[in-house]
């Protein structure tokens, strides 16, 4: 967890994140991801100058077949407060919905769903466990499939919620996320999501994972370029 703690308190400091008296919704998917980040706010907490705590918050999407148990156990062995939040997202896309493409109308209703849980819970910040490659990806996937310069921002204020987004990880290579889960032995929860694996960001994750093989600099120079020319990245530096 050293490194992690080294590339996220970097971000945080850089795009202060982290304010005296926060009280942080960390949403924990049950991947690699959000368990790192959830982690590493429980390692963050023991020394970090301002104050602040935080709480664990699961979206129960619906499927019969979740059980987040392990990861409730997990988060008790180590006195960190944990939250499962019942929705009914699954029935709604693909149920009543029935959503071909379903990527889209489910985050929406994520996104709906954790940030009213954090207010329920008296958070002013939701965490997301965004890694380095998810901005790369998230870059070209904007560029590709929608024509814009657009990637999601490291702090996002909701004016109607009253609340910020985090992403805390955004400089933490996904490959330093993988190691720690397998030495740390993560409680990871499988995703039971039907399209899981066939998306267009898993195209982007092999596009970029190529040209990364092709240049190893790659990745360094699109991150650059998004920090620098960016809406909402440029600006909060």
């Amino acid at each position: 967890m050293k490194r992690i703690l080294s590339f996220a308190r970097r971000a945080i400091e850089d795009y202060k994140m982290i304010d005296e008296g926060d009280m942080i919704a960390v949403g924990v998917s049950g991947g690699k991801d959000s368990l790192a980040l959830l982690n590493m706010f429980n390692n963050l907490k023991m020394f970090y100058p301002k104050k602040f705590d935080f709480i664990g918050v699961t979206l129960d999407l619906g499927y019969k077949e979740n059980d987040f148990s392990p990861i409730e156990k997990w988060c008790e062995e180590k006195n960190i407060k944990y939250k499962v939040v019942k929705t009914n997202i699954k029935e709604v896309v693909f149920d009543i919905r029935k959503e071909t493409n379903p990527c889209s109308l489910c985050a929406k209703l994520r996104s709906g769903a954790i940030n009213g849980a954090a207010l329920d819970l008296g958070c002013n910040k939701v965490a997301l466990g965004h890694h380095f490659e998810d901005v790369i990806e998230t870059f070209f996937l904007s560029l590709f499939f929608e024509g814009r310069i657009h990637c999601f921002s490291p702090v996002t204020h909701l004016d109607r919620k009253g609340i910020h987004l985090i992403r805390p990880l955004i400089y933490t290579p996904e490959s330093v996320i993988r190691g720690a889960a397998t030495r740390l032995n993560f409680p990871i929860c499988k995703n039971l999501c039907p399209a899981d694996g066939n998306t267009k960001r898993e195209e982007m994750k092999e596009f970029v994972n190529n040209k990364a093989k092709e240049d190893r600099h790659f990745k360094d120079r699109i991150f650059n370029a998004i920090q620098t020319s960016v809406d909402g990245w440029k600006d909060l530096r």
